[in-house]
């Protein structure tokens, strides 16, 4: 018999059980929808992480008091939480010392809680807009540009001038049609004019860039008070060859500006755009390997049941292969013909579990305001597994029905 004859049986006898092998699909379709859509998804914000990072700039290392990411555990968390602030005197003495080692280092603090709103005449915004106070060196740090208007000057620092500058969504919300340089808006009971718009720059995780109002991190300071509130510093190196230096450099100024002794550890964090991509990372590998296990229990026991509909399929067709070997079928096309159904059955299913692991995976991307991507490599080896399951299950069925004898197999009832 010719391999496309044996071919067009086996579809035909799979859509003579058009539920047996629907139902029979359905448990390999579930497991790869579950590793497709998570792998999916894990990859498009990975894309997304690795892309949004530009709010740290080129060559940029960041001291805080918090590190980013999870603690493991309580005792860990505690000493974080018992950690001095980092205060606005810190950070200026510390710029003082870096002197030399460095021409770009920012100053930044945020109101993260009770994020405020902006006003204007009768116009406001959104009560979540970014609010935070920043020296000359925020468009440098953090990849920002100025459209128009002018950015912040150290005097404008030194003196805690009341200016802002402002995004694209902040212009949209409170001066529609209108130049709003020289405006005098309000945040939280504070009037500042604003002095500069920053260009449009997108999202990053899912948030916008440009619903924030940036002003001079003195007059932030004497606004909003230095309470239970700590400076972040960002300090970029001259280049990638000076990057190490540089760290070593910002560690030994800060040890100084903390007042701490050679026996005692650090009692701020640093980190750079490869650290916060490696700690998505293991998140990513953690949630990735979850997937994986539970879509490789879902895979074996779809195995499992597709070697026990083939088991049914032989019993229920057996005086068919008798009739079939009386004609002068061979077992290797009894054994091709069912290794076929259980092949086509698998892989049908992964298909399918790979088409919905997609929009799933994609959908989830949508929603975080992710890129949307295809995994190419990954559904490619869903199918390979899907054909391997087919014949690694199917194999003791097909081999059952090609090693009947066509005399019993004639006179089955």
């Amino acid at each position: 018999m010719l391999f496309n004859e044996v071919f067009r049986m086996a579809l035909t006898s799979l859509g003579a059980n058009k539920l047996r092998s629907s139902l029979t699909m359905l448990g390999i379709t579930i497991g790869v929808f579950s590793v497709i859509g998570v792998m999916t998804a894990v990859s498009a914000l990975r894309q997304s992480v690795e892309s949004g990072i530009s709010f740290l700039g080129s060559n940029i290392i960041q001291i805080g008091k918090y590190p980013i990411g999870p603690q493991n555990d309580d005792n860990s968390r505690r000493k974080i939480r018992a950690r001095r602030d980092i205060t606005l005197a810190n950070a200026l003495r510390f710029t003082q010392l870096m002197e030399g080692v460095s021409d770009v280092i920012c100053l930044k603090t945020f109101q993260n809680d009770n994020p405020p709103q902006a006003t204007y005449e009768n116009r406001k915004t959104n009560p979540n807009i970014t609010f935070g106070g920043s020296n000359e060196y925020f468009l440098d740090a953090n990849q920002y540009s100025v459209e128009f208007g002018r950015n912040f000057t150290a005097a404008d620092v030194e003196l805690a001038r009341p200016l802002a500058i402002i995004g694209k969504d902040i212009v949209s919300k409170l001066f529609p049609g209108e130049n709003p340089l020289g405006k005098r808006l309000k945040v939280a009971g504070h009037t500042y004019t604003v002095s500069g718009v920053f260009a449009e720059k997108g999202t990053a995780f899912g948030n916008s860039q440009d619903d924030i109002i940036m002003v001079p991190i003195t007059r932030f300071i004497t606004d909003y008070g230095a309470a239970n509130r700590s400076i972040n510093i960002a300090i970029q190196a001259p280049n990638q060859e000076q990057y190490n230096d540089t760290v070593d450099k910002a560690i030994t100024q800060m040890r100084i500006v903390r007042g701490l002794r050679p026996d005692q550890e650090n009692d701020f964090e640093l980190y750079s755009n490869d650290s916060l991509i490696a700690i998505f990372a293991k998140v990513a590998d953690v949630v990735s390997a979850g997937a994986f296990i539970i879509s490789s229990i879902a895979l074996l026991a779809a195995g499992v049941g597709i070697m026990n509909i083939m088991l049914v399929s032989v019993t229920e067709r057996t005086k068919e292969i008798g009739i079939r070997k009386s004609i002068g079928a061979r077992k290797v096309n009894i054994l091709t013909q069912f290794l076929i159904e259980s092949v086509c059955i698998a892989v049908a299913g992964g298909l399918v579990g790979i088409l919905i692991g997609i929009g799933a995976g994609n959908g989830v991307a949508m929603l975080l305001k992710a890129s949307l991507v295809f995994p190419w490599g990954w559904a490619l080896t869903a199918i390979l597994v899907c054909g391997g399951i087919g014949v690694g299950f199917g194999f003791y069925p097909a081999w059952k029905a090609a090693a009947l004898d066509p005399i019993e197999a004639l006179r089955y009832e």
